[in-house]
This record gives structure tokens, C-alpha cells and sequence, in this order.
């Protein structure tokens, strides 16, 4: 595994993060999970995303990884470096999710009895609701941290002017922001406009997810929507609707240079994020240990030459 500098910290975080937002709640066989927990720590991976409404069912996620850790890797928990978050929806009605400081708080608490954690590494605003002060939000982080509750305050998909704002009010209170999350893929590049330049000014470590496109950028779909994709269920957060003609003729073409490169599509993706130094961890998802082997393998992957980035933003730019 290859590591990186979280900003302006002393923590390192793996390039290769797992993310728990899919296939580790209770609608998959624990077995699995477990299996896919292990092979990421025997490989190298420490860092491991959850949020509160993980699942499905919202909480499962934060349930299976704490029986896996109680289980198995409990001895190791100085090794480990676990997140988790809250700000979106965990139940329909009043308190069920947004940024304020009683959700946080309330949230953290209970994530805490889930995964039978005494402490989060980091724990994160999940998103900034468009209601509550950031004052009020950023607050309650500073407060979850200075409780012992989490080590690190984050946050996760803030505009960029609300960004600026939790830096300087976190900064304040000498509890800096550590890492910063944000969406960001080949089909999905907004973050690096503003977000990414705001976050590397303020010392903050920056991980991404979605970094394959919820699975349009690898092979998956390139001939239609099989029927176990994320698209073909109702679980799923990518709909069918998303897998547009344009989407999967790009997609076609950036498998060709892949495939010159001596890679999958998906591989390819996720190395074309970590070219930049900026981004301190690519958080993936998994469905099997097979797979997760799979993207494992970018850590060995080659550099780009100036022709093949050339091509890909040629492709990316396409109107079809």
C-alpha cells in the first residue's frame, strides 16, 4: 500500500480507502462483508468510511463493521483509521437528519454504540443542510472532538462558500478541519474547481468517493444493465435513467485506452484521480474480494503519458 499526507497533519491515510456505503448492511451475507473487511486490512487498507445512515438498512453498515472489528480486529484498533459521519436523513420526521448540533451529537453518540468504538478518528459533517448556521454545526464538531469522541473534526460536500467559512471557524477554535470529502470522478469533476483549491490552502487532506461513477466507469454496463448491477436494483442509488447513451459511449472509448494501458476501466479511473497529489485517498466500494483485489491493483499501475491525458480529456469533453 502507498500512503499520503492528510494536509497539513500527521496522519497518513492509505491511497486506497473502503468505503462501507453499499453491501455491508444487512441486505448482503455478513460472511461476505467480513471476508471483504479482512482482505482490505491484509492489504494494506486502515482507513475505513462510514456514515451514520450506512446500510441499507441506515445503521447496518456501522453494525456489521462493529461485529467484524469486536471479532477480528479489535487488537489492531491503534492500526485502524475509522470515520464516520452524519447530516442526512437516518429516519423520515422531526431530528431524522440534518446539520444540527442535535443530530450531530445525538448521532455520533449512537454510531459510537454501533460499532462499539470508544472513539471516531474523524468524524464529519455529512453535508451542509442549507438550514443551520455553520456556526452551529461547527460547533457541535469542535465539541465531539474536544469530548474525546472523535480525534479529528471533517467535512464532507460543503459549497464553497460554506467550505471557507467552517475552515476559518474550526481554525479559530484550534481544531482544524483534517480531510475534506468530496464526489469527483472522470464523469464528475466539479470538486476540483473550487472545492480542491480551498481545501489544500487550508491544510485539509481531501478524499473522494464515487470515484468510478457508482460503476459507469468500468465494464459493467457497457453493453446494457445486467440484472445484479446497483442500476437493475431498487436498493440502488444509481438508476437506470443514469445510464445514458452519451455516458456509456465515453465510457467505451476510455475502456480502449485502458485496455492499451494494460488495465480495466475501472482501474484506469481510479488511477487517473490519484495522478494528482492533491487528492490524499480514493474511496472505493466493494461487492467481493475479488473485486476489491482488482482496484487494489492501481497502486501498481502506470503513469500517464501526456498523449493518454491528452485523449481522455478529448473523450470527456465529447457531446454525443
Amino acid at each position: 500500500m502507498i500512503y499520503r499526507r492528510c494536509g497539513k497533519s500527521g496522519i497518513e491515510l492509505p491511497v486506497v480507502s473502503l468505503g462501507l456505503w453499499h453491501n455491508f448492511g444487512d441486505v448482503d451475507k455478513y460472511s461476505v462483508a467480513r471476508g471483504m473487511l479482512l482482505k482490505a486490512f491484509d492489504n494494506g487498507i486502515c482507513h475505513f468510511d462510514l456514515a451514520n445512515n450506512y446500510g441499507p438498512s441506515p445503521g447496518s453498515a456501522e453494525k456489521t463493521f462493529g461485529r467484524v472489528l469486536n471479532e477480528d480486529l479489535a487488537s489492531h484498533r491503534d492500526e485502524l483509521f475509522i470515520s464516520s459521519k452524519a447530516g442526512h436523513e437516518m429516519w423520515s420526521g422531526v431530528y431524522g437528519g440534518n446539520s444540527s448540533r442535535k443530530n450531530l451529537i445525538a448521532s455520533c453518540n449512537a454510531s459510537l454504540k454501533r460499532t462499539g468504538l470508544e472513539y471516531f478518528d474523524v468524524f464529519y459533517s455529512h453535508r451542509y443542510d442549507g438550514v443551520t448556521p455553520i456556526e452551529e454545526t461547527m460547533q457541535a464538531l469542535i465539541d465531539i472532538v474536544r469530548s474525546g469522541k472523535a480525534l479529528y473534526a471533517g467535512i464532507s460536500k460543503y459549497p464553497p462558500k460554506e467550505q471557507a467559512l467552517a475552515y476559518e471557524i474550526l481554525k479559530e477554535a484550534k481544531v482544524p478541519c483534517l480531510v475534506s470529502q468530496y464526489r469527483y470522478s472522470m464523469f464528475d469533476r466539479g470538486a476540483a474547481a473550487e472545492n480542491f483549491p480551498l481545501a489544500v490552502r487550508a491544510g485539509s487532506g481531501i478524499t473522494v468517493f464515487s470515484p468510478l461513477a457508482q460503476g459507469l466507469l468500468t465494464d459493467k454496463y457497457l453493453n446494457g444493465i445486467p440484472s445484479d448491477s446497483r442500476a437493475a436494483k431498487s436498493t440502488g442509488f444509481l438508476k437506470p435513467d443514469q445510464v445514458t447513451e452519451e455516458k456509456v459511449a465515453k465510457a467505451r472509448m476510455l475502456n480502449e485506452i485502458a485496455a492499451g494501458r494494460g488495465q480495466t476501466l475501472s482501474q484506469m479511473a481510479l488511477s487517473w484521480i490519484l495522478k494528482d497529489d492533491w487528492v490524499t485517498s480514493v474511496i472505493i466500494g466493494a461487492s467481493s474480494e475479488e473485486q476489491l483485489a482488482a482496484n487494489l491493483a492501481v497502486i501498481e499501475s502506470p503513469a500517464f503519458s501526456e498523449e493518454e491525458l491528452s485523449r481522455i480529456d478529448e473523450i470527456l469533453a465529447k457531446s454525443f
